[in-house]
């Protein structure tokens, strides 16, 4: 992909950053909720199996009053789920909502991103996870993309 290629797909792809988050994994369950509700697809990505169980969980008893259907990407159920959990960037199979649950940067994220209108980073109020954010925030800017920062108040 060249830069002019690059800059337009970044163009595209809609970055927000969830600043000062009390419960990050609560608030996860939130954005799918949200997302669900507005009939959009979601993948929930990260390399740390144990970040993927919680929200797995957490999903599951979120709401008494809301059905949040989920399985991972790998499941036979996925074709028919709107909500996947993965620990690969799944080549070729797009949803409309990604939210990365890692620390650093996703791998290829310049050409990954592309996939998604929407990519939605969820950062904690905790000064090391709010330094960590800042650093993925410069690294989309620096490849184009134009990220935007939300301070989330406590529900």
């Amino acid at each position: 992909m060249d830069d002019a290629t690059a800059t337009a797909t970044a163009s595209r792809v809609s970055i927000d950053f969830h600043f000062n988050v009390d419960h990050p994994v609560m608030h996860a369950c939130r954005v799918v909720r949200k997302a669900l509700g507005s009939r959009r697809t979601v993948l929930i990505f990260s390399r740390d199996a144990q970040r993927l169980a919680r929200l797995d969980s957490a999903l599951w008893t979120f709401s008494a009053l809301d059905f949040l259907p989920h399985v991972y990407a790998d499941s036979s159920l996925a074709a028919c789920t709107p909500v996947w959990l993965s620990m690969t960037a799944l080549d070729g199979r797009t949803r409309d909502v990604l939210i990365p649950l890692d620390d650093e940067p996703a791998p290829d994220f310049e050409h990954w991103f592309e996939r998604f209108e929407r990519v939605i980073e969820i950062v904690s109020n905790e000064p090391d996870d709010r330094a960590r954010a800042r650093n993925r925030f410069k690294a989309y800017r620096e490849r184009g993309f134009a990220p935007c920062a939300h301070e989330i108040s406590a529900p």
